[in-house]
């Protein structure tokens, strides 16, 4: 005999809400929900910084100051670029370019690397961590590939003195600049559209302040091979081709300085390009160090410093550097002060 057992609708109804309440109540509680028989993350928590709570006000105030500085560097280096003409030059263009995506790659990361120091739980949201990988990649790809234009623009300049003017007309600077920005971007779509389809169904601890292509991928718990394919083309098309053609343009660039007869003539070359090649070098140096730590020799200390100087200082030194080291930005800048002080000082007599 069958014996068939019916339940009244509404206690159906009641054990539904009950199992609806406890599965968000374990996702509040574990960052995770369940889906058949995986549970699968919700939020990531951040482990930087997490060896030395005792100091969180102490960086708290560093990493706050650290911006305000690359914000005001930055942002002076965009205004004195646009208004005073003698810096509208594709050099200048380039730079303002640079600058503004300093800008935006430290306010990716550097934000929410602030709130976290005052909460006992330093976590972001699945979908926050998504947006976080798409903009730092797009930023940093970008800055890449412009980087390698600005070098194309020092060897026009040196070497093919006379065809400046029609190499780097204000068309070909545009096209240069949004190419730039499309590399980054598109690049950056693949990415994160690859991890995006990544299942996390285990720990969710990033060891790190940021969340990054291969953080996330130690994470997941399905076959990442095509991840890691795409991540190898990226790094050899965004990254590697941009730093060779940087490096062959330089042997060009110092091959022709090298003939110039005049001592002043060499100086004044030398001083065109020595910026430029410096932040190149703090640019790829810190990013090598980055991304090709030994495991073996593996420390979240040394990890999460090693990125700060990518992720955080060097878009703080870029505008120090140019201004420190270009004499027309300088005068640029002074002058922008200068104006800033007679206006305010012209502004308070009226007031009186």
């Amino acid at each position: 005999h069958i014996i068939q057992l019916t339940c009244p609708p509404k206690y159906l109804f009641l054990d539904f809400f009950d199992s609806h309440f406890r599965s968000k109540r374990d996702e509040d509680k574990f960052g995770s929900s369940k889906r058949g028989n995986q549970t699968l993350v919700t939020e990531f928590i951040f482990l930087g910084f997490s060896n030395h709570p005792e100091l969180r006000g102490l960086f708290f105030l560093i990493f706050l100051l650290i911006y305000l500085v690359t914000l005001l560097g930055n942002l002076l280096i965009l205004t004195a670029i646009r208004i005073n003409p003698a810096l509208h030059t594709p050099m200048y263009y380039f730079l303002s370019n640079l600058s503004f995506l300093d800008i935006c790659y430290t306010s990716t990361t550097v934000p929410i690397m602030l709130v976290n120091f005052f909460r006992e739980k330093k976590t972001i949201a699945y979908e926050g961590c998504l947006s976080q990988l798409f903009f730092l990649v797009t930023f940093a790809g970008s800055e890449c590939v412009l980087l390698a234009a600005m070098a194309y623009d020092g060897f026009i300049a040196i070497c093919h003195p006379l065809r400046y003017p029609v190499l780097m007309s204000k068309k070909v600077c545009a096209y240069l600049a949004a190419g730039s920005l499309l590399c980054g971007l598109v690049n950056s779509m693949i990415q994160t559209g690859l991890t995006a389809i990544l299942t996390f169904c285990g720990p969710n601890q990033i060891s790190h302040f940021l969340c990054d292509i291969p953080l996330l991928l130690k994470l997941s718990c399905s076959d990442t091979s095509v991840n890691e394919f795409a991540l190898y083309v990226s790094s050899a098309t965004i990254a590697l081709s941009p730093c060779l053609f940087i490096i062959v343009s330089y042997m060009f660039i110092i091959s022709a300085i090298l003939k110039i007869q005049s001592t002043q003539g060499r100086h004044k070359a030398f001083s065109t390009c020595a910026s430029h090649f410096t932040v190149v070098i703090i640019f790829y140096g810190t990013g090598t160090f980055n991304y090709d730590q030994p495991s073996s020799d593996y420390s979240l200390d040394v990890d999460v410093l090693v990125s700060v100087l990518f992720c955080i200082f060097t878009p703080m030194l870029n505008p120090l550097i140019y201004s420190l080291r270009n004499k027309e930005v300088k005068v640029a800048l002074r002058k922008l002060c200068e104006g800033y002080i007679l206006s305010r000082d012209s502004f308070v007599q009226i007031s009186f």
